[in-house]
């Protein structure tokens, strides 16, 4: 994704899902995945926690065939790829021989999840980036791992609780994300798996 020179953006207004998404994918490059597989990672493990909240909000009704594929219980068959990401197991899948995430039984186009980030951030896309890369970059891969769900839900968007904040947007403030850095984070960064 080309990085574009912009003044500093301290705020925008925008909804939840493409904050995951990118946040999702910042953190699978974090764990070693090539940028072309974790904007995919990102932008399905967005799509997973939109359905399921729709579900529990009664927005959407999972069919039968969809609950059982999606079930995180379900024992992987032996052609089945799971990334964990941001505490969800998102289908993957070896296209060429490169890993891409799965959504409606087909693998995602990177350049579709990047144009996604795009229209959603605009031309805050670059200063958002850049604050969660640095983010992810203070701490260990394994560490991130563990808390990346939790230092989402310490920077998203605030937005009305049910069906009221569905689709809604509240305000991302950049510096948020920039304060969730450890203060001594020098010596916690180590390199990224790189056995993906």
């Amino acid at each position: 994704m080309p990085r574009r020179r912009t003044s500093s953006i301290h705020s925008i207004s925008i909804n939840r899902a493409p904050v995951m998404a990118l946040w999702g994918a910042v953190v699978a490059e974090r764990q070693g995945y090539d940028w072309d597989a974790a904007v995919t990672l990102g932008k399905a493990v967005s799509g997973m926690n939109a359905q399921s909240k729709g579900q529990r909000l009664g927005i959407y009704e999972p069919s039968p065939a969809s609950a059982e594929k999606t079930n995180p219980d379900r024992a992987p068959q032996a052609s089945d790829t799971y990334v964990e990401l941001l505490g969800r197991r998102v289908p993957a899948a070896r296209a060429r021989g490169r890993l891409r995430a799965v959504a409606g039984g087909k693998a995602m186009n990177p350049s579709g999840a990047e144009h996604y980030l795009e229209r959603a951030f605009g031309d805050a896309l670059p200063d958002i980036r850049r604050a969660m890369e640095d983010l992810a970059q203070s701490y260990s891969p394994d560490e991130l791992a563990t808390i990346a769900y939790g230092l989402y839900e310490q920077f998203r968007p605030d937005v009305p609780p049910g069906t009221r904040g569905w689709g809604a947007r509240g305000t991302l403030d950049v510096n948020r994300i920039r304060s969730l850095r450890p203060q001594q984070d020098e010596g916690r960064r180590s390199k990224p798996n790189s056995n993906h």
